[in-house]
């Protein structure tokens, strides 16, 4: 296993929510990742960031861990959930709730529904 999926695979594991995105999810530099990262946020999910910008490395290595071309990409329990599309219809549906439940992720239950709401 390369130097560089030996890393991804070991903050994958090691964190139940992670989003690797462009910038931070305090300061995000891409309006799909900002859409992502403010999601997790408003729902109060504690999540990992980590930022493809500042290594390229993980910026490609990210694509092939996953298979999947595109940043953002969130990963829960260890498990590749998708990208800013997936995760938005996700929250609009209200399987995103169901995936943190069954995983045992903590989130605002409130303002889950808001976003449905706001949105509906």
């Amino acid at each position: 296993m390369s130097d560089t999926k030996s890393r991804i695979d070991e903050i994958v594991k090691a964190n139940d929510v992670v989003l690797y995105m462009k910038g931070t999810k305090e300061m995000p530099q891409c309006g799909f990742s900002s859409r992502v990262a403010g999601v997790l946020n408003y729902m109060g999910v504690d999540f990992a960031d980590v930022n493809v910008l500042a290594d390229e490395d993980i910026r490609q290595g990210i694509k092939d861990y996953s298979d999947w071309p595109t940043i953002p990409q969130l990963y829960v329990k260890g498990e590749f959930v998708g990208g800013c599309d997936i995760i938005t219809e996700m929250t609009l549906s209200g399987e995103l709730d169901t995936m943190f439940d069954t995983n045992g992720v903590s989130y605002d239950k409130d303002a889950a529904n808001k976003i449905r709401e706001a949105n509906g």
